[in-house]
C-alpha cells in the first residue's frame, strides 16, 4: 500500500486567468507529495511534472483536499491523455460535501481536529513564487500537505473529524475513511 498524500501551488490567481472556469490556466508553480512507501516529502516544479504524474498514478491511493476541483484541473494540460478521475482518489473535500452538503475549508478541519491552522494561503504562496522565494513556497505546500495526511489518519483511525460551524461552533462528523 502506497498513499499518496499531494497538494500543489499555482503560478496564477484566479481573477488573472478569466475566473474559476479557467483553472486550467493557472500553472504548476510547485507540487509535494508525501508517500507512506517513502516516508518522505518529494517536491516538483512545473519541469518536473510529468514524474509528478507518474507518481500519482502509482499510487495506491491519492489523498489531498479540493484534488478533483483544483489540483487535478491545473494539473491536466500537462497531460491531455491522463485521465485523472481514473486515479484512485479520496479526496477529503469531495467526500465532506458530500456528507454535509457544503464547502468546507481545510483550515476549519485542521484547527478543530488537529489545533493545528494552515501556515498561509494561496494567495501568498502565488507572491512567494513571483518573487523567488521559492523555500517559502515550499514549506507552505509541504505544511498543507502534512495537515491532509493528519486530518485523513485522525479521521481513518477515530471514524470522525471536527469542523467549525459557520457560527463557530465545533460540530463533528462521521467518515469513513481507509
Amino acid at each position: 500500500m502506497n498513499y499518496v498524500y499531494f497538494d500543489l501551488e499555482s503560478q496564477n490567481l484566479f481573477q488573472e486567468v478569466g475566473g474559476r472556469d479557467h483553472i486550467d490556466k493557472l500553472l504548476v508553480a510547485c507540487a509535494v507529495t508525501w508517500s507512506t512507501e517513502k516516508n518522505d516529502f518529494s517536491v516538483y516544479f512545473e519541469k518536473d511534472v510529468p514524474e509528478l504524474i507518474k507518481e500519482l498514478k502509482s499510487a495506491t491511493k491519492v489523498i489531498g483536499f479540493n484534488l478533483r476541483g483544483f489540483d487535478y484541473l491545473v494539473l491536466q494540460p500537462y497531460s491531455p491523455e491522463t485521465r485523472f478521475a481514473s486515479i484512485p482518489t479520496l479526496d477529503l473535500l469531495f467526500d465532506l460535501q458530500k456528507l454535509l452538503g457544503f464547502h468546507i475549508s481545510l483550515d476549519s478541519i485542521a484547527s478543530t481536529t488537529l489545533g493545528a491552522t494552515k501556515t498561509a494561503d494561496g494567495i501568498q504562496s502565488v507572491e512567494w513564487f513571483r518573487s523567488g522565494e521559492f523555500d517559502k513556497m515550499i514549506e507552505y505546500c509541504k505544511a498543507d500537505v502534512d495537515i491532509t495526511r493528519r486530518v485523513f489518519e485522525f479521521g481513518r483511525d477515530n471514524g470522525y473529524i471536527f469542523y467549525k460551524s459557520k457560527l463557530g461552533s465545533k460540530l463533528k462528523v462521521n467518515v469513513k475513511w481507509k
